[in-house]
């Protein structure tokens, strides 16, 4: 990934992917990558990693089941 050093890592990773979730890459009720498979893609730490995957909980798109991962959440449907 070309790293921009002006804006945080967690940042940059949670952009790719929320595109990703956008695209259809991860529909709703898929399972996203794990922290390693995360920390393995992109070349960060565990920790930002981690964040990554908080981040997208908190803004909805993705919710976690303990001991099995994190899953992408139904979006909304745009209204006409």
């Amino acid at each position: 990934m070309d790293w921009k050093p002006d804006i945080p890592r967690w940042k940059q990773v949670y952009a790719v992917f929320e595109q990703r979730i956008a695209d259809g890459e991860y529909p709703p009720g898929s399972q996203l990558p794990g922290v390693l498979a995360i920390q393995g893609e992109f070349g960060i730490a565990q920790m930002t990693a981690r964040r990554v995957l908080t981040e997208l909980r908190e803004a909805g798109l993705a919710q976690m089941q303990p001991g099995i991962g994190t899953f992408v959440t139904e979006l909304p449907k745009p209204k006409p």
